[in-house]
């Protein structure tokens, strides 16, 4: 990881912890707005640039698990390092060491090395989980009746940067290539900017730290060392963290596996980056503009009932991309909007499960450990996703995926059920 802040030391209450938490909100969303343009330039070229270095079909889904495993160690780092210092200077290093990976990929783009690009995509993999962890700062000082809309507005604020980042795919391509720099390497030439000042914005203005701040307004220490002490709490807890992660690591499986292949089953109908990079625009936007709207029916209608809607919606959308003619760029978009929509549904509700039982005491660090299993699944998705399709197709993968996400209903009515 890049290097840290100091620990920020948190000395006392504010007079309006209300405005502390609408101030934090506000450099996390301006944070989120860059970072998003980060996070789309794996997704919409990683996988047509290992095509292209390698040859093989097959392995198109690598640098998508490769930076998805990346995220996965990340989110312990950024985890444990917000747990004992605070939320500012492990998201600051988490996006910082993002903006390295994307150097990397440009490096070995221009030397056409394969294995340096794999390592670089596994460390670019950090902005990722940075990305995702930054929506627990935002619960961090948030009431519970409005925890999920306090979650939604970090997530909504990646939309700007996450739409616009594919649909710059063309025009940073050219621009690469006026640098000598091969054109699928053009995006990760802006998530490498767009990493490293969401991280700075973070190192110089998230104050007070809402994990630092939640603490001492719960009277905990300042590591957060005090414990849970009551049993059924503890074992709430567990079933909790359980449930939400089940609810989020099924979802991300889902969605990474089909939004991987996507460009490539495009590009092999003969579509160009503009194509391919519109459709991962509109799922993108997908995945987090609905936020707002999830956030308020998470905390309206209950956790249980979004998390289930959730592997409804993305049944449908793989339904709809293993139907879809290869040469229908509005039906494949329709089907990646909705892949992104039942992601975010799942997204907000199992982070407001887990928000809901997590004690401060060991609160970052475990939801740096959920976000592992998140990552993990992702990486399996993305490197499962490119042998079924050389193994079968495009939409027998979609539709497989489909039916996994449907597990998602049963799961979540044994679960209420014993509550």
């Amino acid at each position: 990881m890049a290097g840290t802040a100091p620990a920020e030391k948190t000395t006392g209450i504010p007079d309006d912890p209300g405005e502390a938490q609408r101030r934090i909100l506000r450099v996390l969303v301006a944070s989120q707005v860059l970072s998003g343009a980060g996070l789309a330039a794996g997704v919409t070229v990683g996988a047509l640039l290992a095509q292209q270095m390698l040859g093989s079909t097959s392995l198109a889904g690598l640098p998508s698990a490769l930076f998805t495993a990346g995220s996965a160690l990340a989110a312990v780092a950024v985890g444990r390092i917000s747990q004992s210092r605070g939320r500012r200077p492990g998201l600051a290093a988490g996006y910082l060491t993002g903006a390295v990976g994307s150097a990397g990929v440009i490096a070995a783009a221009v030397l056409d090395n394969p294995l340096l690009l794999f390592v670089a995509l596994f460390v670019y993999g950090a902005g990722t989980a940075t990305n995702l962890q930054a929506r627990y700062a935002g619960a961090d000082l948030a009431s519970p009746d409005r925890r999920a809309r306090a979650v939604s507005t970090v997530l909504v604020a990646t939309t700007l940067g996450g739409v616009a980042g594919p649909n710059l795919a063309a025009p940073t391509g050219r621009l690469a290539e006026g640098l000598g720099i091969p054109a699928l390497a053009g995006p990760f030439v802006l998530s490498g900017l767009a990493y490293g000042l969401a991280g700075l914005v973070l190192a110089r203005w998230l104050r007070p730290d809402p994990l630092l701040l939640a603490r001492t307004l719960a009277g905990a220490g300042p590591a957060g060392d005090s414990a849970v002490t009551d049993a059924a709490d503890e074992r709430a807890g567990r079933g909790g963290v359980a449930l939400g992660g089940l609810v989020m690591v099924l979802t991300q499986l889902v969605m990474v596996a089909i939004m991987t292949m996507t460009p490539v089953h495009m590009h092999d109908h003969g579509h160009g980056s503009a194509a391919s990079g519109l459709v991962i625009a509109i799922h993108i936007g997908a995945m987090y503009l609905p936020s707002p709207v999830t956030g308020w029916l998470v905390d309206r209608y209950g956790r249980m009932a979004v998390a289930a809607s959730s592997g409804v919606v993305l049944l449908a959308a793989g339904m709809l991309a293993a139907a879809a003619p290869g040469d229908s760029v509005a039906l494949l978009a329709l089907a990646l909007a909705l892949l992104g929509i039942g992601w975010n549904l799942g997204l907000v509700s199992g982070t407001a499960i887990i928000a809901d039982t997590v004690p401060l005491a060991t609160r970052a660090r475990t939801q740096g450990l959920v976000d592992v299993s998140i990552a993990i699944a992702g990486a399996t998705g993305g490197m499962a996703s490119g042998i079924m399709v050389a193994a079968t197709s495009y939409p027998v993968l979609a539709l497989a995926g489909g039916l996994v996400a449907l597990g998602l209903v049963p799961a979540v009515a044994v679960s209420a059920y014993r509550r």
